[in-house]
């Protein structure tokens, strides 16, 4: 079954000139789905002690929603426009809380 994602995503991903938190959040997401069928997909931007600290720009945690990290993913550069956002991903797809 092809990853999914919905209108929210594909806007998100277009305004955001973010297709790669795309295809990252749809591969991670469909790699841990055999440990829970709902994932929430939350980036972070490090602040810039943080940045110190892990020396990676951002970080992406995967959970099953119930505080239990399944994943994380850090990133050594992003250009991502936003602090932060989460999105889930449930039955193979992609998307955004508001359209849960």
């Amino acid at each position: 079954m092809p990853n999914r994602y919905t209108e929210g995503i594909q806007y998100l991903a277009q305004s955001a000139n973010a297709f790669w938190l795309l295809t990252d959040a749809s591969v991670m997401g469909k790699s841990l789905s055999d440990k829970s069928r709902f994932i929430t997909i939350d980036f972070k931007r490090y602040t810039p002690v943080e940045v110190e600290t892990y020396g990676y720009d951002a970080v992406i945690t995967y959970t099953d929603g119930n505080g239990n990290t399944l994943a994380l993913q850090q990133y050594h550069f992003t250009d991502f426009p936003l602090e932060q956002i989460r999105l889930f991903f449930v039955d193979n797809t992609l998307l955004l809380p508001s359209e849960y």
